[in-house]
């Protein structure tokens, strides 16, 4: 049964799934899915690979054409908005990307000002903040003149997050954005997702850690076989019961120390039997 066990009520809603049924080839992933992403929250959706994870995030960027149903910013189906104008309130991360042979960082990220710009608007002192503000934000203004396929797979994701965030939207989709990232810069890429929801954004991202969507999340959707599960904040949604519903694993969950968040333990596995010892045979005439 879906739950939505947090009880305050539901926050505005800029972006939302309406009866979303979408797959590929012909094979529906998500059917009849109502989804609504509170404004101004740090969405994070969860579930065991192959449950449509990824296919409602680029569902809600249009990557993928609904099969029934309709994903609607501010009441209105954005199968009808224009792309320019749509890629001025959606900007989106995916999963996987590639930078055209030979570009350097400061030209790919100031890629993410072209939503911006038309015959008669040329680049400006605006663009030029907005694309210093993100390569600063990512940590790579010492790396501009770098061709973007000789750096490290982190700093090539960095990269990808710094166009993301010169496009300046106000929702922002990001499809496992600490992919190929050590847990330092897991934990710089996370922190830099709250401090833009602080400041107003809405984001919403697919994560496979757990602990982190629960650390960072302010509003948890979870997933299982292409229908929602649960939703609400990561306090009232993650349960021990849950995550064995799931994800098909026991665990504790106890309060995280730092935060006072759900902090998920998973079982220890039994011991293994001890091996048998062999019988000692008995000691025949000499």
């Amino acid at each position: 049964m879906t739950t939505n066990p947090d009880p305050t009520p539901e926050r505005a809603v800029r972006l939302q799934a309406r009866g979303l049924t979408t797959g590929y080839g012909g094979r529906p992933i998500i059917t009849d899915l109502d989804i609504p992403v509170p404004d101004g929250s740090f969405t994070v959706i969860i579930g065991p690979n192959g449950c449509g994870k990824s296919t409602l995030l680029r569902s809600l960027a249009r990557l993928i054409k609904p099969a029934g149903g309709a994903v609607l910013l501010d009441g209105a189906d954005i199968a009808h908005t224009r792309a320019k104008l749509l890629a001025r309130q959606i900007g989106l991360l995916p999963q996987t990307s590639t930078a055209p042979e030979g570009i350097t960082v400061i030209d790919l990220v100031s890629r993410g000002r072209h939503p911006h710009q038309s015959a008669l608007k040329r680049w400006s002192e605006a663009d030029e903040k907005a694309v210093q503000d993100a390569l600063a934000l990512t940590r790579l203004t010492e790396l501009t003149t770098r061709v973007v396929d000789e750096l490290s797979g982190g700093q090539r994701q960095r990269v990808w997050i710094a166009m993301a965030l010169a496009q300046q939207t106000p929702l922002l989709l990001l499809d496992e954005p600490t992919t190929y990232l050590d847990i330092s810069h897991q934990i710089d890429v996370l922190d830099l997702c709250t401090s833009l929801q602080r400041a107003g954004r809405t984001l919403v991202a697919v994560l496979h850690d757990l602990n982190q969507a629960a650390r960072y999340a302010t509003h948890l959707i979870v997933m299982q076989d292409g229908r929602l599960v649960a939703r609400g904040h990561p306090a009232d949604v993650v349960t021990a019961e849950l995550i064995r519903q799931v994800f098909g694993v026991g665990v504790r969950v106890i309060a995280d120390p730092e935060t006072g968040r759900p902090l998920i333990v998973p079982h220890a596995p039994a011991p293994s039997p001890a091996p048998h010892a062999r019988p000692t045979p008995p000691e025949g005439p000499a």
